[in-house]
């Protein structure tokens, strides 16, 4: 990207949903009822494809997430965006199902994750592991 182009990230947002979904021990019909939008509209995101702006608004109204950070920039993320792990970090302290531990233990799995799976920008590329035989 040349930093001033922007995509709506649709994985994201179908991936959202389906967790606020699970957590609220929800089926997909009872997401469409209680945000508004139809079923298919909800087949059509698992699909890739974009919704359009009213199913969007009602979508991230029900999330409780603003439509922004579903946006994709290379320039946000180089130029003044928090870190993910931050995001993520403050995500955890604040949920109030987590007890401390948890949140210690949550944190170091996901920072211990996301750095074998984070990608080298300069390359592109993901740090190569050894296969285990």
């Amino acid at each position: 990207m040349d930093g001033r182009t922007a995509r709506f990230d649709v994985a994201a947002l179908h991936a959202a949903l389906d967790a606020q979904r699970r957590s609220c021990g929800l089926a997909w019909k009872d997401v469409a009822d209680e945000s508004g939008v139809s079923a298919s509209t909800l087949t059509r995101l698992s699909q890739g494809r974009q919704p359009d702006v009213n199913s969007l608004a009602a979508l991230t109204a029900w999330l409780g997430i603003s439509a922004d950070d579903f946006m994709r920039s290379e320039r946000a993320e180089r130029f003044g965006a928090p870190a993910p792990l931050a995001q993520i970090s403050s995500i955890i302290h604040r949920d109030p199902n987590l007890n401390p531990e948890g949140v210690v233990a949550l944190e170091e799995m996901i920072k211990a994750t996301y750095a074998r799976l984070r990608i080298d920008r300069r390359d592109h590329r993901p740090p190569s592991y050894p296969v285990k035989r």
